[in-house]
């Protein structure tokens, strides 16, 4: 049995910061990363000397590691973590900066996601993805992630009874929440019956069940309620997170993930339920994730995905609000950056500075993470619940 968890008590969460993505750009994740510290350098007055705890994660800034980004940046930390991770590497990166903070190792840590997306270097990035990929299914001429989560798809359909206008209606809210959001690259209005009707990309997935590559960079800032206040910066703190990598290897499918395994502890240690969230930011590569996040999440059972999408609203000022700036399915995926979306709009909605539209009264934002996916599933999954510092 695993102890409990210590809380995170002297622990402030600040600063999101989204830089404006762009479909293709010719600059590197190096460009797009010192924009995201530029941002929060006004927004938080910093000095490079008042940054010691420096957490960083790309896809695509190769040969560097953390390591180079901050001799690329003129930073000298003395706390320093890489977070290779994807999708999951935004909890990821709370929970190690937290705790950094927590211990004293660091008394104001940037957390910072950037990439680039240059032509064809998606298909590039691909190619040396995954070992599992390249010894298991490349050789077949099968591969890819539309490929990997077709299958998924079909299975928890199939297993399930969910249906492609289930994973419609996530789609459209996402899209309408994209609408007050300047900075989404998809804002065109979308409809149940233009979504259906969209070609097929690997059946089941069809074209807007896809999320669009692009080039950008998040960041937030992690430290303590203290020097958040001095600075002026609105805040929110840490009520529980969990992580967990591998989880369920035995399904021969994927239909549940990691937080299945730990969502009891979670919400305990939280001391809330699911019915005190006020907005819901998971990550969106494809619909199913979402439909397995609001199970293994506990918003509904196992299984009832599709009846709880049915009797649930999910625009901005809905039942239970999600993806607020659009997701990734509607906003883009910057690569790992994707993985920090989710992060700083559930920051955001709760310290009244959203990128669109406010959730109105939002004090709670669940964030939830889902990342490297190897030739057959998603091996990374991460959650957190946020609370305004009032």
């Amino acid at each position: 049995m695993s102890r409990r968890p210590s809380s995170y008590d002297g622990v402030a969460v600040c600063a999101p910061v989204t830089v404006p993505y762009a479909r293709f750009s010719p600059e590197s994740a190096h460009w797009w990363a010192g924009r995201a510290l530029q941002q929060l350098a006004r927004v938080a007055g910093l000095k490079p000397a008042d940054i010691d705890g420096f957490c960083f994660s790309s896809f695509s800034s190769g040969p560097d590691s953390a390591v180079g980004m901050i001799q690329h940046l003129g930073l000298t930390p003395r706390w320093l973590d890489h977070i290779p991770t994807g999708g999951a590497s935004g909890v990821m990166a709370l929970r190690r900066a937290a705790r950094a903070v927590q211990c004293g190792d660091a008394d104001l840590v940037v957390c910072l996601a950037a990439d680039t997306n240059q032509i064809d270097s998606f298909r590039h990035s691909l190619a040396g993805f995954s070992r599992f990929s390249r010894d298991a299914v490349y050789p077949y001429g099968y591969g890819g992630p539309n490929a990997t989560f077709a299958l998924i798809t079909d299975a928890y359909m199939r297993r399930f009874g969910i249906t492609r206008a289930d994973f419609g209606k996530l789609c459209v809210a996402q899209r309408a929440n994209a609408g007050s959001n300047p900075l989404a690259l998809q804002r065109k209005p979308l409809t149940l019956d233009a979504y259906l009707a969209a070609r097929p990309i690997a059946d089941p997935v069809h074209l807007f069940d896809c999320v669009m590559p692009c080039a950008g960079a998040e960041a937030f800032i992690v430290t303590t309620p203290e020097i958040a206040a001095e600075r002026g910066l609105a805040a929110a703190t840490i009520m529980a997170t969990i992580e967990r990598h591998n989880a369920f290897p035995q399904d021969p499918v994927q239909y549940r993930g990691g937080w299945a395994m730990d969502i009891d502890g979670f919400w305990d240690a939280a001391g809330i339920a699911p019915t005190d969230v006020d907005t819901l930011q998971v990550y969106d590569d494809y619909p199913v994730i979402v439909a397995m996040q609001l199970e293994d999440l506990g918003f509904c059972p196992k299984g009832e995905a599709a009846q709880f999408i049915r009797e649930t609203s999910f625009d901005i000022d809905g039942d239970l609000p999600l993806n607020t700036n659009g997701g990734q399915l509607s906003a883009g995926q910057a690569g790992a950056a994707g993985g920090f979306q989710n992060m700083t709009e559930g920051l955001r909605q709760i310290i009244a500075q959203p990128l669109g539209a406010q959730v109105p009264d939002a004090e709670i934002s669940l964030v939830s993470g889902f990342g490297l996916v190897n030739y057959d599933r998603g091996v990374c999954t991460g959650a957190a619940l946020l609370k305004a510092l009032r």
